[in-house]
């Protein structure tokens, strides 16, 4: 099993910046996927970025790139998300997931992840 905790969420203004955290434990696996998605009220999950653990290469959706950035240390075992220039809309839970093993392409559905964190509340005030 894999155990994934998020934390850094939290209440900031309009155009401000968080940056997330998700530490990761348990078992290991040599080619993984980890990713970040998010998910507002009344409204479905949706990916936001992902990372091959391997080898580092990222990929963001389209509404956030160049203002998140995807991230992680693999000797601290954690996963980032650095999100600057934050708007109201980018208020939701977010969440980390991993997917064991990797693909041809970064998956960006949430059905392709296997583990998940519990979640953490990122508000933007306008």
């Amino acid at each position: 099993q894999v155990q994934l905790v998020e934390s850094g969420g939290g209440l900031v203004q309009d155009g401000g910046s968080l940056r997330l955290s998700c530490a990761a434990s348990g078992r290991t696996f040599s080619r993984a996927v980890m990713g970040w998605f998010r998910q507002a009220p009344g409204k479905e999950r949706e990916f936001v970025a992902a990372i091959r653990w391997s080898g580092g290469t990222t990929y963001h959706a389209d509404s956030v790139k160049g203002r998140f950035t995807i991230s992680r240390d693999k000797l601290k075992n954690t996963l980032y998300l650095q999100m600057n220039s934050l708007k109201p809309d980018d208020t939701a839970v977010y969440y980390c997931a991993l997917r064991s093993g990797e693909g041809p392409t970064i998956a960006t559905t949430d059905r392709s992840y296997d583990f998940w964190g519990q979640g953490t509340q990122v508000t933007v005030s306008a």
